[in-house]
């Protein structure tokens, strides 16, 4: 009996038939031609319209978990957020959904051609990589003004 089933289930599968299983909606007989008013043409932009809403559906089911080595992950649920991360932080996952900003954020006055100089280890950070504006003791400042001070782009690589 059991294999009866997977058969029927496959053969349903492999030939598409399911909409022959489902039932046929019933018809509604149409209204007299002289009665009905002609239906206005629908702009072609109006489709898209309605779909560009949906995305924004799907992201308010996203969550944000701050893990335990301090970078955060947008996440449908939390099984496996931050496998391989150390785990989940549950206080600074707290914290960020309260309002607070998380230890990773980049300090504010950065942006587009300036470099974030860390003043204690002479290394300037990129704009847009890992540690741009988040360690302690340093300031934005341009790239040319780092190396005037005898900094170093990180790993040894300028950012222009």
């Amino acid at each position: 009996m059991r294999n009866l089933w997977k058969i029927c289930l496959a053969s349903a599968l492999v030939s598409s038939s399911w909409a022959s299983l489902a039932q046929a909606p019933a018809t509604v007989p149409a209204a007299p031609a002289a009665k009905t008013a002609p239906m206005p043409a629908k702009p072609a932009a109006e489709p898209a319209a309605k779909a560009a809403p949906a995305p924004a559906a799907a992201k308010a089911d996203m969550q944000t978990f701050v893990c335990k080595d301090g970078s955060t992950m947008s996440v449908a649920s939390s099984k496996g957020a931050c496998s391989g991360r150390k785990g989940i932080d549950q206080q600074a996952t707290a914290k960020a959904a309260a309002g607070a900003k998380p230890a990773s954020t980049a300090a504010p006055g950065g942006g587009a051609g300036k470099v974030w100089a860390n003043e204690d280890s002479k290394i300037y950070h990129c704009h847009g990589t890992r540690f741009y504006g988040t360690t302690k003791n340093g300031k934005y400042m341009s790239e040319a003004d780092a190396k005037a001070a005898g900094m170093h782009g990180a790993n040894n690589k300028s950012c222009s």
